[in-house]
């Protein structure tokens, strides 16, 4: 394949698709993700044949674990995908909206208006179901959409893909609104991000190492986050059950997530009580332990936590605890050590949440609350595109409202300018 040829032209069809999405309704476009739900509740066979064909390949790559819980399909995260394809069909859509409209004191009336960015190429790893959510996000959003998965992902993808093309069809919305990149040439990946005559915006969703090189090398806005170091800090003034409840879900509820919690802070005062209880559940769940020296006389037998482990997303059941004097020591380890995307704190104290949130430099910041909620679709959008950790734009997850821009419009009757 002569893959700069293949990538040019599911570009022209893109930047061809974006201009007739940019005229469709919302009706339209929400038949289309509807019909896409159908399809793909029809097709449960034959994704989960296809996934199982990604699995075992994946086996025999020696995938680790974490990369093969990413990779798996089944029916709960079918319904997932189906779920989330008619929640968003269900938002409110944003493209057309006009808001901020004032006069002048000329006359004429200035205002802002939601438009689409125009074509979204996604990159992504191992993740399956990322192909169904973008899809949805792009369509609703009124954005064409190249989508480039992971090698691994090949057989599961192209199925999801037939799913797509099938709603796209039934709702009279041309099929390269959404175009699954077919071929597993790592150079597809290099012309996608270097093209920006078709492509407008890149979403990388990934390992560190991706994200890096596409944020390197590519000539095409990219909104990204690098790494998901989270943490939670459980305070002096925490609740006891809601501070093991909250800190055992945000590691343990999945270990191969960005918004899974990779440090955990506690304040030194309590931290006697409450980390013998928190390793006894670790230990059952299999977590293997590292701790500061303060920590490590309190639990003994644990490794110790260096300066390494502080900055590191494992996205594996291992966890670094630190204790610290005050929330004001926390604070600092994670704006020092931290990604800026999701931090959490235990405390019934309003203060010192209220200061939390305001001082913590993170993209999703909470209280009494697990990390694991930083996700678009418990955000309430449906589903994500990805999160971003950048500060322009669009932050944290990035749902219907950060694909879209505004542009100013202006309304005038015969107005000039004297």
């Amino acid at each position: 394949m002569d893959v700069k040829a293949y990538m040019s032209g599911l570009g022209q069809q893109a930047r061809e698709a974006a201009a007739l999405l940019n005229k469709a309704n919302s009706g339209t476009k929400n038949a289309a993700l509807l019909a896409m739900a159908e399809a793909i509740d029809d097709a449960r066979a034959t994704l989960l044949q296809a996934n199982a064909k990604d699995l075992d390949a994946g086996r025999e790559r020696g995938l680790d674990a974490a990369m093969l819980d990413r990779l798996e399909l089944n029916d709960e995260r079918i319904d997932g995908m189906i779920e989330g394809l008619r929640q968003v069909a269900a938002l409110p859509d944003p493209v057309g909206g006009i808001s901020d409209m004032n006069f002048m004191p000329s006359g004429i009336q200035v205002g802002k208006m939601r438009v689409p960015l125009g074509v979204i190429g996604i990159i992504y790893e191992s993740r399956p179901n990322v192909t169904a959510e973008a899809a949805s996000l792009c369509l609703k959003s009124g954005n064409a959409t190249i989508l480039r998965g992971g090698s691994e992902a090949i057989h599961s993808n192209q199925a999801i893909a037939a799913c797509i093309r099938r709603g796209l069809t039934a709702a009279g919305l041309p099929e390269a609104a959404v175009q699954v990149v077919e071929t597993t040439d790592r150079a597809a990946v290099g012309e996608l991000i270097t093209m920006p005559e078709y492509v407008d915006v890149i979403v990388p969703r990934g390992g560190k190492g991706l994200i890096e090189r596409i944020s390197r090398e590519s000539r095409v806005t990219v909104i990204k986050h690098l790494d998901g170091i989270c943490h939670v800090y459980i305070d002096l003034e925490a609740d006891p059950q809601k501070a093991l409840d909250i800190a055992i879900n945000a590691k343990t509820h999945r270990y191969g997530t960005c918004n899974t919690m990779e440090t955990l802070l506690v304040h030194e005062t309590i931290a006697g009580e409450i980390l013998p209880a928190l390793a006894e559940a670790y230990g059952a769940k299999g977590v293997e332990l590292r701790g500061c020296e303060a920590t490590r006389a309190i639990l003994g037998g644990i490794k110790e936590a260096t300066e390494e482990d502080w900055s590191t997303e494992y996205l594996a059941p291992v966890l670094s605890i630190r204790l610290v004097a005050d929330m004001d020591a926390a604070i600092a380890h994670i704006n020092r050590y931290g990604s800026h995307h999701t931090d959490a704190i235990v405390t019934e104290n309003y203060s010192l949440s209220r200061r939390f949130l305001a001082e913590v430099d993170s993209s999703s910041v909470m209280v009494n609350a697990s990390t694991r909620f930083a996700d678009g679709f418990e955000y309430g959008l449906g589903a994500e595109i990805g999160i971003s950790t950048d500060k322009i734009h669009a932050r944290g997850p990035v749902g219907l409202e950060g694909l879209t821009s505004q542009k100013y419009v202006v309304l005038g009757d015969g107005h000039i300018r004297q």
